[in-house]
C-alpha cells in the first residue's frame, strides 16, 4: 500500500486505518514525524550563498574560437604567438600559443553549460599579457614541465597591466563587462582568476623583449620593470625595482613584493575594478605563495565594498593542515581548492579495484582543520595536472560523488567528454576544445550522466548545505545522508552510490530514518522502514530525497556530533 497519494509531496504525512497497524507503522513518514509543538533541531553544512553553485572551469583561449578577428595570428614577429604546436609521439600534440577561445566562445555555449547543470564559469585571467613568445628559459617540448621557453600567456597568468583585458578575449561591443551581464542574463555566474603573485616572465632573455616583466597601471604608465635582471640584481633604490622580490620563485617570473604597500594598493584597486564590471567570485592563484597577512588585507579592502564577497584560492598542497590555514578568518576566510581530496579522488576513480572505504577521510567531517570543510571547492583534475586518467564509468563515478558529497564541485572543460584523458599541461591538457566536440557532446554518456546528478544537486539544498553523514562504505558501493534542516525548510538526502559494473543491492540496518522518500530521477515513492534493501544499477547513483525533518534519536545524535564542526 503507497502512503502517499501525490509522490511529489514526498514529505507528507500518511494515516493509515487498516487494523495491522505495525505494518503502517514500519512504512509511513507518521511514525518519526514530530508534533506541530516540538522544536526541529537546526542541521547544516554551510549558510554560504556561493555553496549553491556548480562551476565549469574554462581556459577561455582554448575553448571556442567565436571571433577569428580577435585573434591576431601575425603578432609576436620574431616571436610569433599564434598556434605554437608542441609535437609528440604517434601524432600526438600540445600547444603554448593562442588559439582563439574567446568570450563569444563562451557565451554562444552558455546554454550548454547550463544544460549540463552548472551555474558559474571560472575564466582564466582576462588581463592584458606580453605580445610576444617568451624568448628566455629553457625551452619547452611535449610533455616537459616547469620550462617557459617558447611559450605565450595564452593562458592568462602572465599579466602585464592588471587593468586591461586582453585583445585575444574581447570583441567589438562585447568586453568582459558584456560578458558578464550577459552571462548573468543566462542564469551564469562568473569566476575571475586573479593574480597577485607575479607578472610575466622577466629575465634570462638574451635582450630585454617587449612587455615581458613590466607593469603598468591604469593610465599605461609604466610602474615596475625587471629589466632583464636576476632577482637578486635588482635595486632597492630603484623605483622600477620596488615592485619586485629580489628572490627568485617561480620558474623566470616577476615575483611581486608582498611587503611593499604599493602592490597591495595596485592589486586591489584593479581587482575591485573587476568586481565592479561583472565578476561574481574570484578564483586566487598561487596563493601559498604570498604571506597570510597580504591576503588578509587584500580580503579586508574587497569585502569592505562587498561584503561577504566569495573567494578561493589554489594552494597546490596535498596537506589538509597547510592549505587549511588560508580559511581561517585572521588569514582571510579563503576557501581552497581540496587538494587533498582531488588525490583522493583520482585515486579511486582512476583504480577501479580500490574501494570507497578508502575515500573518507580527506571530508574532515568529525574534526577540521578547515574554517568550514563544507565551503571546499572540490574537484577531481584541472589545468596544472594530468586530467584524471579513467575511462567513461570512471568519470561516471567521479561525478556521482563530486555531486553528491561535501564541498563546491568544479569541472574542468572537456571532462564531461573524457577529452584527453591522462594527459598533463604540455601533453594536451588544455588542447583546443572547439565547437565540434560540444556539438557532439551532448549525446556523450558521459555529458548526460553528468548533467543528470548535476541537476539533482542543484535543485535540492541538501546536497549543497546539508551536513553529510556517512553510513556504509564498501568495495563498490558508499551510503550516506546530506542532511539540511534551518529556517523552516527541512530536507534530507540519501544517497547511495554503485561504481560495479553491476547492479548492486545496498543494504542498510543502522541510523535509518523510517518514511517515504522521492527518489529524485524518477518521482518514484520508495517506503523505507527500519532496514533498507535497495538495487542501485551499475556505475550509477540514486538520491532519495525526504521533507520531513530527522526524528530518529541515534541520528540525531550523530548530526548534533558532525554540527561542531560547522562554525555558526
Amino acid at each position: 500500500m503507497n502512503c502517499l497519494s501525490n509522490k511529489r509531496l514526498s514529505g507528507r504525512i500518511c494515516f493509515n486505518m487498516i487494523a495491522t497497524a505495525s505494518l503502517a507503522l514500519t512504512s509511513c513518514a507518521t511514525v518519526n514525524a514530530p508534533s506541530s509543538k516540538q522544536a526541529v533541531d537546526e542541521f547544516y553544512g554551510t549558510t554560504e550563498a556561493f555553496a549553491s553553485e556548480a562551476v565549469y572551469f574554462v581556459v577561455t583561449d582554448r575553448f571556442v574560437d567565436a571571433d577569428p578577428s580577435n585573434n591576431y595570428p601575425k603578432q609576436g614577429g620574431t616571436y610569433p604567438t599564434f598556434d605554437r604546436e608542441l609535437a609528440g609521439p604517434d601524432g600526438k600534440i600540445a600547444n603554448v600559443g593562442y588559439l582563439g577561445g574567446d568570450y563569444k566562445g563562451i557565451y554562444q555555449n552558455a546554454d550548454y553549460i547550463k544544460s549540463l547543470g552548472f551555474s558559474s564559469v571560472w575564466l582564466t585571467p582576462i588581463v592584458d599579457n606580453p605580445n610576444q613568445a617568451f624568448s628566455g628559459g629553457e625551452q619547452i617540448h611535449f610533455g616537459e614541465m616547469f620550462k617557459d621557453g617558447g611559450k605565450t600567456g595564452y593562458h592568462g597568468y602572465w599579466g602585464v597591466n592588471f587593468w586591461q583585458e586582453d585583445e585575444h578575449l574581447y570583441s567589438t561591443n562585447f568586453k568582459f563587462k558584456d560578458y558578464a551581464q550577459a552571462m548573468k542574463n543566462k542564469g551564469l555566474k562568473t569566476v575571475l582568476d586573479v593574480v597577485a603573485n607575479h607578472g610575466s616572465p622577466a629575465y634570462t632573455m638574451p635582450h630585454e623583449q617587449g612587455r615581458f616583466g613590466k607593469i603598468y597601471d591604469q593610465h599605461g604608465t609604466l610602474i615596475a620593470d625587471h629589466q632583464n635582471l636576476h632577482p637578486t640584481e635588482l635595486d632597492p633604490e630603484n623605483p622600477l625595482h620596488q615592485f619586485y622580490r629580489n628572490q627568485p620563485d617561480l620558474a623566470q617570473l616577476s615575483d611581486t613584493n608582498f611587503d611593499n604597500p604599493a602592490v597591495l594598493d595596485y592589486f586591489t584597486n584593479a581587482y575591485l575594478y573587476w568586481l565592479e564590471q561583472g565578476a561574481d567570485a574570484f578564483r586566487i592563484d598561487t596563493i601559498r605563495h604570498m604571506p597570510h597577512s597580504f591576503w588578509k588585507d587584500f580580503t579586508d579592502k574587497i569585502r569592505a565594498k562587498h561584503p561577504d564577497f566569495f573567494m578561493f584560492g589554489e594552494s597546490f598542497e596535498y596537506d589538509a593542515n597547510k592549505i587549511a590555514q588560508h580559511t581561517l578568518p585572521e588569514n582571510g576566510k579563503v576557501s581552497v581548492l581540496d587538494f587533498p581530496g582531488q588525490k583522493a579522488m583520482t585515486s579511486l576513480f582512476e583504480n577501479p579495484d580500490n574501494s570507497y572505504a578508502d575515500i573518507q577521510s580527506y571530508l574532515y567531517l568529525e574534526q577540521s582543520p578547515y574554517h568550514n570543510p563544507y565551503d571546499l571547492m572540490t574537484f577531481y583534475d584541472n589545468h596544472d595536472m594530468a586530467r584524471m586518467n579513467t575511462d567513461t564509468n570512471g568519470f561516471i563515478n567521479a561525478n556521482n560523488w563530486l555531486f553528491t558529497s561535501r564541498g563546491i564541485p568544479v569541472v574542468y572543460y572537456g571532462s564531461e567528454t573524457g577529452f584527453m584523458a591522462g594527459t598533463s599541461e604540455h601533453q594536451g591538457n588544455r588542447n583546443y576544445y572547439g565547437q565540434q566536440r560540444i556539438d557532439k557532446a551532448k549525446q556523450h554518456p558521459i555529458a548526460q550522466a553528468m548533467a543528470n546528478i548535476a541537476k539533482i544537486r542543484q535543485n535540492n539544498i541538501a546536497l549543497q548545505k546539508g551536513l553529510q553523514l556517512n553510513l556504509e562504505f564498501n568495495q563498490d558501493t558508499a551510503a550516506f545522508y546530506r542532511i539540511y534542516q534551518k529556517d523552516g525548510i527541512n530536507q534530507t538526502a540519501l544517497v547511495l552510490l554503485n561504481k560495479a559494473n553491476q547492479p548492486t543491492t545496498i543494504k542498510l540496518n543502522q541510523l535509518i530514518q523510517a518514511g517515504n522518500y522521492t527518489d529524485a530521477a524518477s518521482g518514484e515513492i520508495i517506503n523505507i522502514g527500519q532496514t533498507l534493501s535497495q538495487t542501485v544499477a551499475a556505475n550509477s547513483v540514486m538520491v532519495l530525497l525526504s521533507e520531513e525533518p530527522i526524528t530518529q534519536p541515534a541520528i540525531i545524535n550523530k548530526l548534533k556530533k558532525l554540527q561542531q564542526v560547522v562554525p555558526k
